[in-house]
Parts: C-alpha cells; sequence; structure tokens
C-alpha cells in the first residue's frame, strides 16, 4: 500500500509538473515559425485528463471534491485515504458518480482525432 500511495504521489506531482509547463507555454504565447515544433498530434483537452494517471479518461467519474477521475485509479486512491487528490481536503464521502456527459465527450474526440 505505501509503494502504491508513493506512485500516485509522484503521479499527481508529475501531473503538477505538466500542467505548470502548459500553462507557463499558453502564457508566452505563439512562438515564431522559426521555433515551431514539428506538427504532432492534437493534445486532448485538460478536462479530459485524469489529474492521477495523465493519461486521458475511459470510464471517467466525478468525486465530491467535483473533480473526474479514472475510475480504477481514483478507487485505488479512496482504498488508503479519504482525501481529494487534487486538493487534498476531506472528501465528504466516498460515492463515485459516472461523468456520463465527459465520457462522451472523450469518445467523440477520439473518433475525431484518432
Amino acid at each position: 500500500a505505501a509503494e502504491e500511495e508513493a506512485e500516485l504521489a509522484a503521479a499527481l506531482e508529475e501531473s503538477a509538473r505538466l500542467e505548470e509547463g502548459r500553462r507557463a507555454a499558453e502564457a508566452q504565447g505563439p512562438s515564431s515559425a522559426a521555433e515551431a515544433p514539428a506538427p504532432r498530434e492534437e493534445e486532448p483537452p485538460a478536462d479530459f485528463i485524469c489529474p492521477i494517471t495523465t493519461e486521458v479518461m475511459s470510464d471517467p467519474v466525478m468525486a465530491t471534491d467535483g473533480h473526474s477521475y479514472e475510475r480504477k485509479q481514483i478507487e485505488r486512491w479512496l482504498a488508503t485515504k479519504s482525501t481529494s487528490p487534487m486538493t487534498g481536503e476531506a472528501l465528504e464521502h466516498s460515492i463515485l458518480t459516472p461523468n456520463h456527459a465527459l465520457r462522451g465527450r472523450i469518445r467523440e474526440w477520439q473518433e475525431a482525432h484518432h
């Protein structure tokens, strides 16, 4: 359990670091054509990404903190904790609600981009 907790903590730190880098890049604005990276796959919208895994979710559920997570990952988290992975604050309860609207938007995006 301690090893899984360390993995989850590391994944959250990496997620926060990546998000910070993305925000910094957005703040700098568009770069000149000479600096532009080679074209690559369009990045998925940020709300499609699980904050624990930093991967696009396939079974998003919402916790009482109002954030959506990949079901298996948040269930693993809640097996040992009663706090929000995003805020660290106590969750009112551990009931997870399927986020059907988000799952539908993710599927539409995946079909359009893959």
